[in-house]
């Protein structure tokens, strides 16, 4: 194999995108996927790859510094693609700590095996950190989050993301370690855990849930399709400046009710609704806390250096994924079960 990478958060929802593209787009490489397999862990999502000769899995905790050690002197990386973290806001302001240990320390405990391991042999060597908008804070009306655009994290879970992108620039400036950042905005797309505004409104139109919509309805987001942010994560792997940001958007800004609305509305359309007939579950519901306004990303650096952009629109891309999870009942129904959970058991306890 000519690289090694480690990709840790690998059987997560983005992260498994990413491994599935590595082993499929790069056969000399060896990918590790390295992933503790919490609740938004699911092994499931990588079974089109997990036989593939250039394909390991490692469960291991990023929080174990003892664990990744070993596993870093076992398979000498020469990088690390870090993408493990806690990551749902509303699960940030229940449990704070839970999101510091993780993104945090976890970060941390990456960094240490890494320049460790490399002991200042830096070359061909990168660290990888991929990280969020959310770190920005909130924007007004207009504007755009840039490169530049100053930290102002208003949940636990961005506070914990903020903390650990100073981490890894702090390791750059201090041990030299040859480093490269990206923010990205909210993604969307297959394999998604259904705790995301997305997968979980499509699961529950499917089963004529309530739709739960913050205050008015009216923040806004960017969109990323994960399939596209799966291929900036490989060019700026690839063709990033050392030391550098980008930013990764979708140029797709929609508020949260009119999504849930063209959701309703082609949902309707693949279920054999009436029109309109999902919409009556869209249920207004109290804000949540330090609920930022505005999100959008400037992601023109990432075109213009490296010639990147999304492959699909939004309403292309929301169909794409509303058609997979249809397509895919059965993993929506393991999911939401949890019998997910016991995948790792079935195909890797007896190896």
């Amino acid at each position: 194999m000519s690289k090694t990478i480690i990709i840790t958060g690998g059987a997560g929802f983005i992260g498994s995108h990413v491994v599935r593209l590595f082993v499929s787009n790069y056969p000399d490489y060896r990918i590790i996927n390295l992933d503790a397999l919490t609740y938004a862990g699911n092994l499931a999502n990588l079974r089109d790859v997990e036989s593939a000769p250039n394909y390991r899995f490692s469960k291991t905790n990023i929080l174990d510094a003892e664990a990744l050690a070993t596993l870093f002197n076992e398979t000498k990386p020469d990088a690390v693609i870090h993408l493990a973290a806690e990551s749902h806001v509303d699960r940030s302001i229940l449990s704070p700590l839970d999101f510091v240990y993780t993104n945090v320390v976890g970060t941390v405990n990456l960094l240490n095996a890494a320049k460790t391991q490399w002991a200042g042999n830096y070359e061909g060597k990168l660290f990888y950190h991929v990280s969020t908008d959310e770190v920005y804070g909130a924007l007004g009306e207009t504007g755009f989050f840039t490169e530049t655009t100053r930290y102002d994290p208003h949940s636990p879970y961005s506070a914990s993301k903020a903390a650990s992108d100073h981490f890894v620039r702090a390791y750059g400036d201090t041990y030299d370690l040859p480093i490269i950042l990206s923010n990205c905005s909210n993604n969307y797309g297959p394999y998604h855990f259904p705790e995301k505004l997305i997968p979980l409104f499509i699961n529950n139109i499917i089963n004529r849930k309530p739709l739960p919509v913050y205050g008015d309805g009216l923040y806004t987001r960017d969109w990323l399709f994960v399939k596209d942010h799966a291929r900036a994560i490989d060019v700026i792997f690839h063709r990033g400046k050392k030391s550098d940001t980008y930013n990764i958007g979708g140029f797709n800004e929609w508020t949260n009710i009119a999504l849930v609305k063209l959701m309703c509305s082609l949902m309707d359309e693949r279920l054999g609704r009436s029109e309109g007939e999902s919409e009556k579950l869209i249920t207004y519901v109290k804000d949540r806390p330090g609920h930022d306004r505005r999100y959008a990303i400037d992601a023109s650096k990432l075109n213009r250096e490296l010639g990147w952009s999304p492959s699909v629109t939004f309403e292309e891309g929301l169909a794409q994924t509303i058609d997979w999870y249809l397509s895919n009942g059965d993993w929506l129904k393991q999911v939401t079960s949890g019998d997910y959970m016991n995948y790792y058991d079935q195909q890797y306890a007896k190896r």
